[in-house]
């Protein structure tokens, strides 16, 4: 299998995404492990960006970090390496083998005997444990059998709503919590997921109306409306709609470009800009093109936005042998997915975080980290209650169970 090629674009766009969100972590390794698989690459490749764009750097901003910051930096990595393999290396020689997950009371009493040493969070990071589930089933040890049949369900099911619900960011209602726990394998009526909701004071996100931010143009040549409403497709990359909303922040105005795959509802492509201009949405379709392998013959369709009507758009999409189709202005049934799509995102990120937004760096973070937790976890009523990248994987392990390369 060839190696992905990246465009400059994505390589510049990933090395700022890793400057702009170092400060969260504890180190630049740790800043680029997290970002790396949002971003589609390695974390080595992500690092082999990164020095590159330092080198380019005159040598003031390359030596910002002094050497002995950078042998602190090294040995704080160094140590959270060798805490890790001590206690793999223990829990190996406690655990039975045969490479099985072991019982949790194993886990509890490993745990138990090593916290004093490691520390309980850092030992749950290793091993495949929560450490709620730790706290919860020293609870039950002390308190044995000393509750009601409910509460103790209460109780377990409660820590897996409120696990299920925080993974979400909060973005999760009733009726997705549900349907997680169900995919999980939990039996447990939807009526118990109310009542322990709203005892624990927790509840999803609302969507409410968006506004228009197309700007178009009538007497512009368009190509004609190849979907009529119909947001419906049988296979992957078979029809693409795009579109963009806006974000104010303390800086300005900031704009967001999504490109969605209709049959997933995946985010294909994204761009966040400060200019609401072609560059911004050929920027996204530019990254569609390259995540999805450069596929023929889909339909991209958009509203009759200028942006998506300029010749260099346009004309990028005929070079890529995509098919052009728009609807029209101001009717928002006609592009019905992607302002979907745009509400979403303005419910599960702008509105729903509730940040002090100061500008294009801390919207643009969020938005990474909500495109891909959207892309990878979080479920569809549209697609049975499973993510877009995972309803993807099904169909081809359908259409393809051997996994045969073709």
């Amino acid at each position: 299998m060839k190696k992905p090629k990246y465009t400059p674009e994505i390589r510049d766009r990933a090395v700022q995404l890793l400057i702009e969100s170092e400060k969260d972590y504890p180190s630049n390794w740790a800043a680029i492990t997290a970002i790396a698989p949002k971003i589609g690459c390695t974390p080595e490749t992500l690092r082999v960006w990164y020095q590159k764009y330092l080198d380019k750097q005159n040598p003031i901003k390359v030596q910002q970090l002094s050497d002995q910051e950078r042998i602190k930096q090294l040995e704080r990595e160094n140590k959270e390496l060798q805490r890790a393999n001590e206690i793999l290396r223990k829990a190996a020689g406690f655990f039975r083998p045969g490479g099985a997950r072991p019982p949790t009371q194993i886990m509890v009493d490993f745990i138990h005997n090593n916290k004093a040493l490691y520390g309980v969070e850092a030992i749950c990071r290793i091993l495949p444990i929560a450490a709620s589930t730790y706290y919860r089933t020293l609870d039950f040890v002390e308190n044995p059998e000393h509750r009601a049949k409910r509460d103790l369900h209460d109780l377990h099911h409660a820590e897996e709503i409120k696990r299920i619900w925080k993974e979400s960011s909060g973005r999760y209602g009733v009726r997705k919590v549900w349907q997680q726990l169900k995919r999980e394998g939990y039996v447990i009526p939807r009526c118990t997921v109310v009542r322990l909701m709203q005892k624990l004071g927790i509840q999803g996100v609302w969507r409410g109306k968006n506004k228009q931010t197309t700007r178009s143009r009538d007497d512009q040549k368009r190509a004609d409306d190849l979907v009529k409403r119909n947001f419906s497709a049988d296979h992957p990359d078979q029809l693409w709609v795009a579109d963009f909303t806006y974000i104010q922040t303390n800086s300005g105005w900031v704009y967001a470009a999504f490109i969605i795959d209709v049959f997933s509802r995946a985010i294909v492509g994204w761009k966040v800009s400060t200019r609401m201009n072609t560059d911004m949405v050929l920027d996204a379709l530019e990254q569609a093109l390259h995540d999805r392998g450069m596929p023929k013959n889909v339909i991209h369709h958009s509203d009759r936005g200028v942006q998506y009507l300029s010749i260099r758009y346009t004309n990028r999409l005929e070079a890529a042998n995509l098919r052009a189709s728009v609807g029209t202005t101001g009717d928002s049934y006609d592009n019905a997915l992607a302002e979907t799509m745009n509400g979403l995102y303005k419910t599960e990120v702008i509105e729903y975080l509730k940040a002090d937004w100061q500008g294009l760096a801390d919207v643009q973070l969020a938005t990474l980290n909500w495109v891909d937790w959207f892309n990878k976890e979080r479920v569809h009523s549209a697609l049975g209650y499973v993510s877009p990248f995972d309803f993807e994987a099904m169909y081809y392990d359908k259409i393809n169970p051997l996994g045969q390369v073709a």
